[in-house]
């Protein structure tokens, strides 16, 4: 608002101390070589495992909208390890994650886990806790020495798209109505204790009218 009357005319001018406010990024390239030195040191560390990690079963994205791509889970399922024949202790040792909340809700994931989970043993390289008293399931001496730490990821996830071309609908499908069929699948799963009560109390009458009988 404008100054009014016969007063002295404002020489305002808003410093606003912008040195303050500057972020300076000189340690850039020093950052950069800490974290590369850093991934060195944890590869170093955990020689001979793979520098990734652990392995990661294939999950489908939530929602709607994203659940056609794929991506890492957080562990494989106990179905999933005793499909493919691993313990699930034996698991954690040879660089497995596990979930035990994880359920699985289709065949499809459970065989495309089952099939990650058997490759990975296929190329897996397991060293012997002593080397003068390897167990069972140990590799041999010779592979061993030809083993070599892997640096990228494990089994990389590849997306897979359906190559769905445009057809005609039959007259067939024309008479199927997914609405209904959506329906009376949610009415079924709805009442199916309902339904059942009833006939044990049904069967529970008829036999008591079959012993009046008698």
């Amino acid at each position: 608002m404008a100054p009014k009357h016969n007063n002295m005319v404002f020489d305002s001018h808003f410093h606003k101390d912008w040195q303050r406010y500057v972020r300076t990024w000189f340690n850039q390239a020093g950052k950069k070589k800490r974290r590369r030195t850093k991934r060195l040191e944890k590869a170093a560390a955990i020689a001979p495992r793979p520098v990734a990690g652990l392995l990661r079963p294939v999950v489908h994205c939530q929602t709607i909208r994203y659940n056609a791509r794929v991506r890492a889970g957080r562990g494989f399922t106990l179905d999933e390890l005793k499909a493919a024949g691993i313990n699930r202790k034996q698991a954690l040792s040879i660089g497995i994650a596990v979930d035990h909340r994880r359920k699985n809700r289709s065949q499809e994931s459970l065989q495309a886990n089952v099939l990650r989970l058997k490759e990975y043993k296929s190329r897996l390289i397991l060293f012997p806790r002593k080397a003068s008293a390897p167990k069972k399931g140990d590799n041999t001496q010779a592979e061993i020495d030809v083993a070599t730490q892997l640096t990228g990821p494990i089994l990389p996830i590849k997306q897979v798209w359906s190559d769905t071309k445009a057809r005609v609908i039959t007259d067939e499908e024309k008479k199927q109505s997914a609405f209904q069929t959506l329906r009376m699948n949610r009415a079924n799963a709805k009442l199916v204790g309902v339904r059942e009560k009833r006939a044990k109390e049904a069967a529970e009458d008829d036999g008591l009218g079959a012993k009046k009988k008698k």
